[in-house]
């Protein structure tokens, strides 16, 4: 008793008629594009809020000692 076993190719689920325009859609690179600028502007504003942050606490503490 043996058991055959046929590999079939593998095949598409899509339509023939939708694969090129498929290929020519942008709007996923598009929205990476975008998450990748969102995250590299929050960084910076995150960096200066952090490197701002103990010379604006200090300031404010001088003006609070003048009143």
């Amino acid at each position: 008793m043996s058991i055959k076993i046929e590999a079939k190719p593998a095949r598409s689920t899509l339509p023939l008629h939708s694969r090129p325009r498929m290929i020519s859609d942008e709007k996923g690179a598009t929205a990476v594009e975008y998450a990748l600028m969102a995250s590299g502007i929050g960084a910076a504003v995150a960096a200066t809020v952090w490197s701002l942050g103990n010379t604006t606490g200090a300031f404010y503490a001088s003006l609070a000692s003048l009143f």
